[in-house]
C-alpha cells in the first residue's frame, strides 16, 4: 500500500488525497509527503494508522522530510505503528487542544476518548454532552457492527483560529455496504452510504425508525450539525464517498443527496469506513436549536422502551 500526504489534506480538498491512495501490496505500507509543510485533517492520520496496524512495523516505510513530521510524532502515529521516529520532541500536554491517535476496542476506551474530547469543545455542559453522545454512538457502531479486529482509530484537534474541532473516526471492518445489506438492499457502496445517512435506517433491522438500542441517527445528526454550521462532513466506504459541502442554506433533508454535496464512485477501495467531521464551535441560533432537538430525541429514546419513529424533516 502507498499513501502520499499532500501539502494540504482537509475535507474541503481531500479528493486528490483519496484518489492517490494505492491499496495494492497490502503487506507493505509506504508513506510519503509533500516536501514542504503539510497540513492534514485528523481523519487522514486515522486512516494512515488504521492501514499501518495491518502491516508489520518492519514493512512500514515513512519517508517524510517536511517539518510537520513533528506533528505526526506528537499525534502518536509513529508510536501506534511501532516505529521509532528519527527526531526527538518535547511533548506538551494535549488537554483542551487535541487528542492523539487512539485505538479503541472496548466501550471503556471509547468512554475515555469522549471524556478527553469534552474540554476541546469549549461548550456548555449540555451542548458538549450532546456532541459527545453522537460521537460516542458512531464509535459504538464500529465496536458492535464493523467486525474490525483493530476496533476504531480516532483522533481530534481543536483549531483556535477558526474556533472549530475536527474529528476522524476510521475502521478497517466489513464496510457500510455489508452492514446495511443485512436489513436493506443496497446494490452499491454509494447507495449504502446514502441509506446510512438517512435517519431511522440501520443495518440491524428493517423496521422503519430502527430501535432504541440502535437509532440509526448518529451519522445523520453529525451531518446535520455540519450543515447548520456550514461545515464539511465526509463518509468514505468501499469505492465511494459522500462529502457534504458548505452551504448558506441550513434546511436539513432526510435524503442526504438533496443537500449540497459531492459524491464519487470508483475510488481506491477502502475496506471499512472513514468518517471525518468539522464542527464549528461558534454559537448560532440554528446550531443551538439543533443541539436542543437532538438532545430531546436521545433523551426520549433513553426513557421509552419502544422503537422510536423516524424523525420528520423537510
Amino acid at each position: 500500500m502507498r499513501i502520499h500526504i499532500p501539502n494540504s489534506a482537509f475535507i474541503k480538498n481531500i479528493d486528490p488525497f483519496l484518489k492517490s491512495f494505492d491499496a495494492s501490496e497490502p503487506h507493505i505500507l509506504d508513506i510519503t509527503s509533500h516536501p514542504n509543510w503539510t497540513s492534514i485533517h485528523p481523519l487522514v492520520l486515522s486512516m494512515i494508522a488504521a492501514l499501518g496496524l495491518h502491516v508489520k512495523p518492519e514493512n512500514i516505510h515513512i519517508n517524510i522530510e517536511a517539518k510537520s513530521r513533528v506533528y505526526l510524532v506528537r499525534m502518536g502515529l509513529y508510536e501506534m505503528l511501532g516505529i521509532r521516529p528519527d527526531i526527538t520532541i518535547e511533548p506538551h500536554a494535549p488537554e483542551g487542544r487535541f487528542i492523539p491517535l487512539q485505538q479503541v476496542k472496548t466501550q471503556a476506551g471509547l468512554d475515555k476518548f469522549i471524556t478527553d474530547m469534552i474540554p476541546i469543545l469549549h461548550k456548555d455542559p449540555e451542548q458538549a454532552s450532546t456532541i459527545a453522545y453522537i460521537v460516542s454512538e458512531l464509535g459504538r457502531n464500529v465496536l458492535e457492527h464493523s467486525e474490525s479486529t483493530n476496533g476504531a482509530i480516532l483522533c481530534a484537534q481543536r483549531y483556535p483560529k477558526s474556533n472549530s474541532i475536527r474529528i476522524g473516526i476510521v475502521d478497517t471492518g466489513v464496510g457500510i455496504k455489508k452492514t446495511i445489506n443485512r436489513s436493506h438492499p443496497a446494490l452499491s457502496d454509494l447507495e449504502a452510504i446514502r441509506l446510512a445517512l438517512w435517519p431511522g435506517i440501520t443495518g440491524t433491522t428493517s423496521k422503519p425508525g430502527g430501535t432504541e438500542q440502535n437509532a440509526g441517527a448518529g451519522l445523520f445528526f453529525i451531518k446535520a450539525i455540519a450543515q447548520v454550521n456550514r461545515d464539511f462532513f465526509l463518509l468514505y466506504s468501499g469505492n465511494a464517498f459522500y462529502k457534504l459541502l458548505a452551504n448558506k442554506k441550513t434546511i436539513i433533508h432526510s435524503d442526504p443527496f438533496e443537500a449540497r454535496h459531492k459524491r464519487i464512485e470508483n475510488l481506491p477501495y477502502w475496506q471499512g469506513t472513514v468518517v471525518g467531521i468539522d464542527i464549528s464551535l461558534d454559537q448560532t441560533q440554528e446550531y443551538d436549536a439543533l443541539l436542543t432537538a437532538i438532545r430531546k430525541t436521545y433523551s426520549s429514546l433513553r426513557k421509552k422502551k419502544i422503537p422510536y419513529k423516524r424523525p420528520r424533516f423537510i
